[in-house]
């Protein structure tokens, strides 16, 4: 399965490629659409959505993962990420990717073990989860973090469906917690 992770922003969006190969993860590829902030909101959206297309393109990812926004003490901000987002949503969706969504809090605990992460904690556990040679920027780190969570979700999802899990009772995931 190749899954591409998308960390939305107005002025860098982050993206991620990796192969899940059973427990292995395979670094694919990674960047960061650097937006001009010279030019109009709506030109800025089209750029996201067309970098977003290109990217699929070219990758040929079989599923997306995209950061939730969280609430900001800024609403102007607020809205701006999340019409940044939106933008990135329609690009994935365009290409005709499923895509499942989660908040920092979760891709963090995913890759970091802990939900208050600091962003050079996820870019080291993103090099050696990956073995990649070098820090990868921290907007691509991110993308990346969220690609390894998705992969994270689905081998546990797919544990609990065959029933592989040594747990009493009926389980199941929702919004990547696990209950009864």
């Amino acid at each position: 399965m190749r899954v591409l992770g998308i960390d939305p922003g107005l002025r860098r969006t982050g993206f991620g490629v990796i192969d899940v190969d059973g427990p292995r993860l395979l670094y694919v590829a990674s960047g960061t659409i650097v937006v001009p902030s010279n030019i109009s909101l709506a030109a800025r959206l089209k750029t996201i959505l067309d970098h977003i297309r290109e990217v699929a393109a070219e990758t040929r990812p079989d599923i997306a993962a995209m950061e939730k926004v969280f609430l900001n003490t800024n609403p102007a901000s607020t809205l701006l990420l999340g019409q940044a987002r939106g933008a990135a949503l329609c690009g994935l969706a365009d290409s005709g990717l499923d895509v499942h969504e989660y908040t920092a809090l979760q891709i963090k605990k995913a890759v970091v073990g802990s939900g208050r992460a600091a962003k050079e904690q996820v870019q080291h556990m993103v090099q050696h989860l990956l073995s990649l040679s070098g820090l990868p920027a921290a907007d691509s780190a991110d993308a990346l973090a969220c690609a390894i969570c998705h992969a994270h979700m689905q081998a546990v999802a797919g544990a609990l469906a065959r029933g592989s899990l040594l747990l009493g009772g009926a389980h199941r995931l929702r919004n990547g917690r696990l209950i009864g």
